[in-house]
């Protein structure tokens, strides 16, 4: 297929243009670099089925040329206050994304009766009330919130994609996305990998936020990537959760750091106004990625963070 990936140049945008082009399609990348790293994509340019586009997903897009999918990537989507390329500090531009851009990705898929893919995410449900939760869950989120920029972005990315599938007939998809890690992930993107994984390398006490009682499941990104493509290759359209179940404590994964690391710096307990926010529990439930899809994660924790590790003591100069 000649496919469209929006967000290419993003840590998730990238691994898919890899195994795309991998799997012998062609590949057309879009990317403004906001928040997307052109590092990623470097070893790509010159790739005889890879061509890029600088732009911005909020403006009209134009694409010469049949495109047969549509993979809409693009949006900030790190949490972390103090990153400049967090949303909390792209607020606009996150919201943005999420609508405009989604609908103009829509416009391309429509104008080219070609399949749709929408990045969602497990942040659409919120804290959740409900555990682990489920695609039916309508979620618990503050509309109002620090968080909402993002959160909601994305819950309206999702309708107007069911809004385009039923009013218009387009070929549309929509995964959840929950946590995910790899090599190319922000290490300032403020997630509990990226801030653990980086403190044990540099031999640092782990920092954990409240009494890291807070719940997290980690995928690693090739089994994710995986699952969005056996979603892209299929018929259904209603949301699917692709994410591993095996759901820890952060303060859990921050020992599991450690250990793994051989970090003898040990752990430190903050109150921090970004736990008060943070949601409490996160676990999905992916028995119909299982059913539907046929998939789940292969790649355990331990080996992920042995895969993710050069990565990350390249970019920290340790290697």
């Amino acid at each position: 297929m000649r496919i469209l990936i929006t967000g290419a140049a993003g840590f998730l945008g990238s691994h898919l243009c890899d195994r795309l082009l991998s799997d012998g399609h062609e590949v057309i990348g879009l990317d403004n670099f906001i928040t997307g790293n052109p590092e990623n994509i470097a070893h790509l340019m010159g790739h005889g089925r890879f061509s890029f586009y600088k732009h911005d997903v909020s403006n009209y897009i134009f694409i010469p040329g049949r495109v047969e999918a549509v993979l809409h990537f693009a949006s900030p989507a790190s949490p972390n206050p103090q990153s400049p390329s967090g949303y909390f500090n792209l607020p606009i531009q996150t919201m943005k994304a999420g609508a405009l851009g989604t609908h103009n990705c829509l416009g391309v898929a429509r104008a080219n009766k070609a399949r749709f893919l929408l990045a969602s995410t497990s942040e659409i449900y919120g804290d959740p009330l409900v555990h682990p939760q489920t695609e039916n869950y309508p979620g618990n989120v503050d509309p109002v919130g620090p968080r909402a920029v993002y959160d909601e972005a994305k819950r309206f990315a999702e309708s107007l994609t069911m809004a385009y599938h039923r009013a218009h007939g387009v070929n549309t998809r929509i995964v959840r996305i929950f946590n995910t890690y790899g090599p190319r992930m922000d290490l300032e993107d403020g997630r509990a990998l990226p801030n653990l994984l980086k403190q044990a390398l540099l031999g640092q006490p782990l920092t954990v936020y409240g009494d890291g009682s807070q719940t997290r499941s980690f995928c690693y990104v090739d089994d994710l990537v995986h699952g969005i493509i056996k979603l892209l290759l299929s018929d259904e359209h209603l949301p699917v959760n692709i994410g591993n179940q095996h759901e820890m404590t952060i303060l859990q994964f921050a020992e599991t750091i450690n250990e793994i690391v051989g970090n003898k710096a040990g752990i430190i307990f903050v109150k921090d106004a970004r736990s008060v926010r943070d949601p409490q529990q996160r676990q999905p439930d992916i028995t119909r990625a299982r059913e539907i899809l046929g998939w789940e994660p292969q790649i355990a924790l331990a080996q992920g963070i042995e895969r993710t590790t050069p990565y990350f003591k390249q970019k920290l100069g340790l290697a």
